[in-house]
This record gives structure tokens, C-alpha cells and sequence, in this order.
């Protein structure tokens, strides 16, 4: 038949097949934000994330600057770890038997609570080089919210956006989520100078702001919940991931990397003493890991690893490993954001190969609970890992911590191989 002559309902479909096509390259991975509780949701954690971020980064910069003592620094890191694994064992019951919403404001109000208690005790002259345990009161509130609000955070996703939207909507929530780990150190680091009070005085203004927003989210929680989790239940995960080689050795590959060559907990003496850049460098520096994680995150996201996964893991680490060494062994912040973009982009590669590695050889009876035991040991292992910076900075020095764990990193990622070939020879999901 021609052209011309082509039947009307013929037309209108490859019209509308072109509309389909059109609305899938214009507007199909924004197509969930025109859901107003899932926009809401978003608005809410960004502003969480960035009000968390300024805080955490001031109260580094404000604890190096009173006490100079890289321990001190540590334990922020441990203060952080102490509610988060008791915590984790109820955090997971309570998402599932009340209302997320109602969880997400009250952790974001506990978080706005403890900001403005620091700045008006910094305001009143409280806070001082002989009284810093303040600061770690904040950062204890602000582990205990947090290890509410991720599960209930994480679960209330699932409840705004249908079923087929999902995988989208959990695309963006990471991408927000790291934008704001990349604008909340740089906007701390510059308010800083401003004076000490200015970035918590923003991080109120922020997490209250959140708080607001969650408040319009019109989704409730159902009536009823699931059981709890039981202490029974996570040590069956615990057991599982104990007979399964390719889970175990992706697990403990990642907790030995981030506990020994973490240098997060150390970034404030390298901004100051080392590269001499002061409160905005720490913000860029601490920024920096998430350029490299969105950067690496949207690569996996347009070429998905598809074979020599054990190996594509495995190899992260390594580079992870010798990106930190480099930075131990530099003097230039320049090079230093290069080496900590190189090692936020490591890290995503692992972390994305890991979570599918456990989604993939988990049963579904059993996945849940070894999810939570993966949030837990890797949750952890941040903290400790912050911990042990600090405590090894005070023994043999900053430099020589950094480049231990480098070495440490690299080693591992060598040693795994041997002892364990099923990972190393995995091919593909």
C-alpha cells in the first residue's frame, strides 16, 4: 500500500509508538518524580543528607581544631559505631511494624535537635578544648537517628512508586543520595570560615527543613506488620554467608579495605597540617570519594559488568589499595582529589559488585536477612575503621597509617585470590 494511502489506525500507532519512544529518551527516568510523594521523599533526604554532612564535616574540622589529636578524631568515627549494630538488630522490626514516615521525621528532628544544641553551647562558650564530649553526644544522636531512618528510609521507597518504577526510583534515590555526600562536605567546608557556628546553624536550618517535607508525604503505613527480626534469623544469615565462598569472600574482602585503608577519619589533619589548605580544602577533599562513586556509578549504570565479575571485584580493591597508597605518598591537594576520586570509584565498583553477588546467590527466604547482616558488618567496619585511623595515627604517625592500609588493601586483594579461587574465577551474576 502507499504512503499516502496508509490506514488511520496504522498512523496513529506508529505515532504513538514514536510518543512512547519519545517520552522513554526525554522523560522515562524522570517519569517517577511526577509522583509528588516520591518528589517529596526526595526533597526531604537530600536536605537530610546535606544537613548530615555539614555537621559531621564541622565537628571534625571543630574537635582537630580544639584538641590537634588525630585520636580524637578516631573516636568520632566509634562514637558513631556504638548504637549502630545494637540498634541495627530492632531498627529493621520497627520500619516493618509503624509508620516509615512518621520515623524519617522523628530521626530528622532528633538530628535538627542535636545541631542547634551545639551551636548554642558553642554560642554560650560551652564548648572548649578541655570540654569536647558535646561533639560526641551530637555524633551519637546523629548514629542512633540514622540507623532508624536508613531501613525506614530504604522500605518507604518501595510503598510510593508502583511496582515497575522501582528499579528507577531506587536509581535516583542513590544518585541523590550522593549528590548530597558530595555538597554537604564542600558547603561545610565553606561555612566553616564563617565562623563555627554557621554550619551547624545551616544543618539545623536543613534537617528541620526535611523534617517539613517528610510531614507532607500523604502515603501512611498499612495497618499490621511483619514478625520481627529475630536474633535466630540473623544468625541464619550469618550462616549462610559462612557457606557460601563467593559471598563470604566479597564481605570480608570489603571490611578488611575499609577498617585498614580508610582515610576519611584523617582527611581534617591532611586539609590542615599537610596540604596547608584549611577548612574549604577538607570540604573538597571529603567530597571527592563521591565525584569518583557518581562517576562510577553512572558508567556501571550505561555498561553493566557482565563477565569476569569476580576478577572486576577483586581488581577494585586493588586500586583502591594503590590509590591510597598515592595519597599517603602525596603533598599536593591536587593530586590528593585525584587519588580520592580514583578510590570513591573503586569502591562503587566493589559495592555494586557485592550487592548484586548477594541479591543473585541469595534464596529469596533467606536474602533479606542476609542484606542485613551485609548493612550491619559493612555500617560497622566505616566506623571501625575510622577508629583505627586515628588510634594508628596516634601511634606511628598520619602518612605512615595511610600507606599501611594502602598496603594493607593491596595485599589483601592478592591474598584473595588464593584463598578464594570461586570468586576469583566467577564469571558472571
Amino acid at each position: 500500500m502507499a504512503r499516502g494511502c496508509e490506514k488511520p489506525d496504522a498512523s496513529r500507532r506508529r505515532r504513538g509508538r514514536k510518543h512512547d519512544m519519545g517520552d522513554k529518551l526525554l522523560g522515562g527516568g524522570r517519569a517517577v518524580f511526577r509522583i509528588r510523594d516520591y518528589s517529596l521523599y526526595c526533597a526531604s533526604r537530600f536536605l537530610w543528607g546535606v544537613g548530615h554532612h555539614v555537621q559531621t564535616i564541622a565537628i571534625a574540622w571543630l574537635v582537630y581544631e580544639l584538641t590537634h589529636d588525630p585520636l580524637k578524631l578516631g573516636l568520632i568515627g566509634l562514637t558513631a559505631f556504638v548504637p549502630a549494630v545494637p540498634l541495627a538488630l530492632v531498627a529493621g522490626p520497627v520500619a516493618d511494624r509503624y509508620d516509615r514516615r512518621t520515623i524519617i521525621i522523628l530521626c530528622s528532628a532528633a538530628m535538627a535537635v542535636a545541631s542547634v544544641a551545639v551551636l548554642l553551647m558553642l554560642l554560650t562558650g560551652f564548648i572548649h578544648a578541655g570540654r569536647t564530649w558535646p561533639l560526641y553526644a551530637a555524633v551519637l544522636v546523629f548514629g542512633a537517628a540514622r540507623a532508624f531512618s536508613g531501613p525506614a528510609g530504604q522500605a518507604l521507597v518501595m510503598s510510593l512508586v508502583p511496582k515497575e518504577q522501582f528499579t528507577s526510583a531506587a536509581a535516583w534515590n542513590n544518585t541523590i543520595n550522593q549528590s548530597a555526600t558530595i555538597l554537604g562536605p564542600a558547603i561545610g567546608g565553606l561555612l566553616i570560615p564563617f565562623g563555627n557556628v554557621v554550619p551547624f546553624a545551616v544543618a539545623f536550618a536543613a534537617l528541620t527543613a526535611s523534617a517539613l517535607l517528610a510531614t507532607l508525604i500523604h502515603a501512611r503505613m498499612a495497618k499490621g506488620g511483619k514478625p520481627p527480626v529475630t536474633f535466630e534469623m540473623l544468625v541464619a544469615g550469618y550462616r549462610f554467608i559462612w557457606k557460601t565462598p563467593v559471598i563470604l569472600g566479597s564481605i570480608t574482602l570489603d571490611l578488611i579495605a575499609v577498617m585498614l585503608a580508610g582515610v576519611t577519619a584523617l582527611l581534617p589533619i591532611f586539609a590542615r597540617d599537610i596540604f596547608e589548605a584549611g577548612p574549604w580544602g577538607l570540604g573538597v577533599l571529603r567530597s571527592m570519594p563521591a565525584v569518583g562513586s557518581v562517576c562510577a556509578a553512572l558508567i556501571l549504570a550505561n555498561f553493566t559488568v557482565t563477565f569476569h565479575v569476580g576478577r572486576t571485584m577483586i581488581g577494585s580493591v586493588f586500586i583502591y589499595g594503590v590509590a591510597t597508597l598515592a595519597f599517603g605518598m602525596t603533598t599536593s591537594i591536587f593530586v590528593g582529589m585525584a587519588c580520592l576520586v580514583v578510590i570513591g570509584a573503586a569502591d562503587m565498583v566493589s559495592v555494586v559488585i557485592r550487592q548484586t553477588l548477594i541479591q543473585v546467590e541469595a534464596p529469596d527466604d533467606m536474602r533479606g536477612r542476609v542484606v542485613a547482616v551485609h548493612s550491619v558488618t559493612s555500617g560497622s567496619a566505616n566506623h571501625l575503621g575510622e577508629f583505627e585511623s586515628g588510634v594508628m595515627a596516634r601511634l606511628v604517625g598520619v602518612v605512615p597509617t595511610v600507606l599501611l592500609g594502602g598496603a594493607a588493601a593491596v595485599g589483601s586483594s592478592v591474598a584473595w585470590v588464593k584463598l578464594f579461587p570461586t570468586l576469583w574465577a566467577r564469571e558472571r551474576f
